[in-house]
């Protein structure tokens, strides 16, 4: 039997796999079948990893602005031209459709894009003559080495969350990605290359809770970004800033969508459609919760319903609207819920196990799946359940439906449908969320405002992207000056370059 292929890591610029590796499968979810193993590093191997991209921070972080722009560009370019092969790894790991894998390039994308514009993010302040003779102007300078620790949901999107900004403000990154999936991180290593980033800024350790605790707990770490569920978040949080890291750890979710009578039906049908089953449900986004304010709930189902029934299941790479999960495990997982929520009470209207797939029936499938009256004490509505399916919970007022939400553990993303102003512009007020959409079902933002939630969602005070995510990569510097004699360079009518 061939043995199957080793994914590496990335260290210096090059893949390394040591000869005694401990291993991990990967998956392709369509198929049900392990395709390749992914190496796991030991805390050795993560201790020269974060040697190097010290030593290469050591350097990159005198590199000019306009060096490390121009390769940002670069890398943007070279994304843009074969984003179709990072989508195509996706899916082939993951198991989301081509679409939806070029649509978390996309919005990773944003934030190198944004990066591009590093100049203007890191511009400080200057105070003239704040006493005789004296001035006052401010720097942002980098940290040092960044750990990334990413999710299977995202293996591209949600590093881009980080590293970008990082390396464009002159930090060097490793990135720890899921072992589930983790040749998206090693082909973005090796694009990074193309586009001249120096050896040792990126780098790649696959791993498992041991490569985890090592990046946690090394002295030459200076920051911690992590995605994942809300109790390994909240380790992460504890055990970095107990060894002195910065820590941003963003957590699960429970994301709530309140309808209101006046709500246009069809748009809310087609909203948690779209927010509950793309992706098969594995967002930390994914509108999970339908909470209608009756009379709704009858004629909304029965709208749900029918667009369900229009939904294609199957391999991602056939054109289909939805995929498999990631593993056998998380599928039966999502499944049980199912069953709890029927044991609890609720109606199963639509029952996605046995469903007919386009595609291998070894494949790790559930289809959509709706739960009406689903009881609020149910652990199928208190716990995330990262899978498609959908719950309808049936309230009898808006201020009913707001203290239903704000009563939540979770305060990552939320949505109201209404027509009417005043009601949005109340909820936007009041409801506990960090990231709420006015008819709009995912509200993500883009990358110059910042990615993050309340309460158990989020550990740690930085959100991902945007101004929060400059200022986490970065330290803050104030520096007083006093000038006795004016001096000059001398005459060169030559024009100044940037250099």
């Amino acid at each position: 039997m061939t043995a199957l292929p080793t994914i590496p890591h990335w260290i210096e610029g090059a893949e390394v796999v040591a000869d005694d590796a401990r291993t991990a499968p990967v998956f392709d979810p369509a198929l049900g079948r392990e395709i390749r193993r992914a190496a796991l590093a030991s805390e050795t191997e993560v201790d020269r990893a974060v040697e190097t991209a010290h030593t290469a921070y050591l350097t990159w972080r005198n590199v000019s602005l306009a060096k490390r722009t121009a390769i940002l560009f670069r890398f943007r370019e070279l994304l843009n031209e074969r984003k179709g092969e990072l989508a195509e790894i996706i899916t082939e790991e993951h198991g989301k459709v081509i679409d939806d894998a070029l649509g978390e390039i996309a919005r990773g994308q944003e934030v190198v894009e944004y990066a591009c514009g590093i100049t203007s993010h890191l511009r400080g302040h200057f105070s003239e003559q704040v006493s005789t003779g004296y001035d006052i102007h401010s720097v942002r300078q980098p940290i040092g080495v960044a750990a990334i620790i990413s999710p299977f949901n995202f293996p591209a999107m949600v590093p881009m969350w980080f590293f970008p900004i990082a390396i464009a403000a002159g930090n060097s990154v490793v990135v720890k990605p899921s072992e589930k999936n983790p040749s998206a991180a090693i082909w973005i290593a090796k694009l990074w290359k193309e586009a001249g980033l120096p050896d040792g800024v990126y780098t790649v350790v696959n791993g498992d809770k041991v490569a985890v605790d090592a990046l946690l707990t090394h002295e030459k770490v200076a920051s911690v970004s992590f995605v994942g569920s809300t109790p390994i978040a909240q380790y992460v949080y504890e055990t970095g800033t107990k060894h002195g890291k910065r820590v941003q750890a963003l957590g699960g979710a429970k994301n709530h969508m309140l309808v209101l009578p006046d709500a246009d039906l069809d748009l809310v049908a087609d909203s948690a459609i779209n927010a509950g089953f793309g992706s098969a449900g594995e967002r930390c986004m994914a509108i999970s919760v339908v909470v209608a304010v009756e009379p709704v709930a009858d004629a909304l189902i029965d709208k749900i319903v029918e667009r369900m029934q229009q939904l294609k299941v199957g391999d991602g790479r056939r054109g289909t609207d939805m995929g498999p999960l990631v593993t056998e495990a998380h599928r039966d997982k999502v499944a049980s819920y199912i069953d709890i929520a029927a044991g609890d009470g609720a109606t199963v209207v639509v029952d996605g196990r046995g469903i007919e797939v386009d595609g291998d029936e070894a494949g790790f499938w559930l289809g959509p799946t709706l739960l009406d009256r689903v009881p609020t004490s149910s652990r199928a509505y208190t716990e995330e359940i990262f899978g498609p399916v959908l719950s309808v919970v049936r309230v009898q007022s808006f201020d009913e439906g707001l203290e239903l939400i704000n009563n939540g553990a979770f305060g990552n993303g939320t949505a109201v449908f209404t027509n009417d102003g005043g009601a949005a512009r109340r909820f936007q007020n009041e409801v506990q969320v960090g990231m709420i959409g006015v008819n709009v079902p995912i509200p993500v933002p883009i990358a110059a405002y910042s990615f993050g939630g309340w309460k158990q969602s989020i550990f740690g005070d930085t959100k991902a992207h945007g101004d929060e995510g400059v200022k986490f990569f970065t330290a803050q510097k104030a520096i007083t000056t006093r000038w006795l004699d004016p001096s000059h360079g001398g005459i060169n009518l030559g024009f100044p370059q940037n250099d």
